[in-house]
């Protein structure tokens, strides 16, 4: 069977990694774009072992990148989330950890041209229309990947990525609350349906009889949990316009508990079959929000930061992430501006993937 090759770098970005593409070198349809991305990963196998995913869900994302025809951005970037053991990628949801590696890419791949010492990019996120300026680390002009930064759930340390969030507020519903509540119950338990750069939902772990402070593998071993949060997402997405979500990845779940090592609250999110071993960039402005939003799900659980912008600190199960919340409060409660967090991304290889002909 004759194969093709398909020019790509293999990237860190935040505490998630892929292929990055040149979106110039795979087809403009997006079931052509699936097929490929499915043999690029290895979808099907629980190792991935006929490709180069790593058999989690964290490690089959991939993003696509090209120059912008948007005034406002530089890059665009097209996420793809392709499932570790279904024929599955959904287009739907974006990722803010993989975004990290989009501004060095884009350098990379001859896309921006970079400046010195800092190169700011300006990227447009197609899968949700929101935009985010990068400061990606250029001395002398090239990409600096060595660093002093460190972010939980990503060993060692990296050079600093800024990232700074605009216009986040209803990126896939067009409104914050897109039941129109501040809280719901479904199923019996009580939530926050939200939409800040990830449409969220959030309940209280005790609401399931969880700590909160679970491991990743309690969590995935403790089926009846898994099942009713299943049940409660699906209703809850429905709810928030979004249709059947059975076979999306949004919107996300997540459930708070208060913090016990010094940040603002406790969260544990999913993916939304898994739990996610870290925390996902835009479900941390999105938790970080709701934490921040008198009446909602969070009440009771922090003690919420009164000026503006604030720290909003997140524990998760390999430690903690900030989220840099700009925000104003008035007779609409609360209204985000911006959200911000460092990242960092390293370049892990680049060259050719190999897919058939007929994929």
């Amino acid at each position: 069977m004759a194969q093709r090759e398909i020019p790509f770098l293999f990237m860190r970005g935040g505490t998630s990694r892929g292929p990055y593409f040149n979106a110039a070198d795979l087809p403009s349809d997006r079931d052509a774009i699936a097929k490929i991305l499915l043999q690029a990963v290895g979808a099907g196998h629980p190792l991935n072992i006929d490709g180069i995913g790593g058999g989690n869900a964290v490690t089959n994302k991939v993003a696509m990148l090209s120059r912008s025809a948007d005034d406002a951005a530089d890059i665009d970037y097209f996420f793809a989330q392709v499932s570790v053991l279904e024929q599955l990628v959904d287009f739907k949801p974006t990722c803010g950890n993989i975004l990290s590696g989009v501004g060095p890419a884009a350098i990379e791949m001859g896309l921006m041209p970079a400046s010195d010492p800092v190169t700011e990019v300006r990227i447009k996120l197609v899968n949700t229309g929101a935009l985010v300026v990068a400061r990606v680390q250029t001395p002398g002009g090239v990409v600096r990947y060595d660093g002093d930064t460190a972010i939980d759930g990503v060993p060692g340390t990296a050079a600093r990525i800024d990232l700074q969030f605009m216009d986040v507020v209803g990126a896939a519903t067009g409104k914050l609350l897109p039941t129109g509540n501040l809280c719901d119950q479904f199923d019996d338990i009580e939530v926050t349906c939200m939409d800040v750069a990830m449409p969220t939902v959030t309940a209280r772990a005790d609401a399931f009889g969880l700590s909160g402070h679970e491991t990743v593998q309690e969590l995935k071993a403790d089926k009846n949990f898994m099942a009713r949060m299943e049940r409660v997402r699906l209703a809850a997405g429905a709810a928030m316009g979004m249709g059947d979500v059975t076979q999306s990845v949004t919107p996300k779940f997540a459930i708070f508990a208060p913090a016990k090592a010094g940040g603002t609250i406790a969260a544990r999110y999913f993916m939304p079959w898994e739990p996610h071993p870290t925390m996902a960039v835009t479900g941390a402005q999105c938790l970080a929000s709701c934490a921040m939003t008198p009446g909602s799900i969070a009440d009771g659980l922090l003690t919420r930061p009164t000026t503006s912008p604030a720290t909003v600190t997140i524990e998760h199960p390999s430690g903690m992430i900030d989220v840099v919340v700009d925000y104003n409060t008035g007779g609409n409660g609360f209204d985000l501006n911006s959200a911000g967090l460092v990242r960092t991304a390293r370049k892990l290889a680049s060259g050719n993937l190999f897919v058939s002909d007929e994929g």
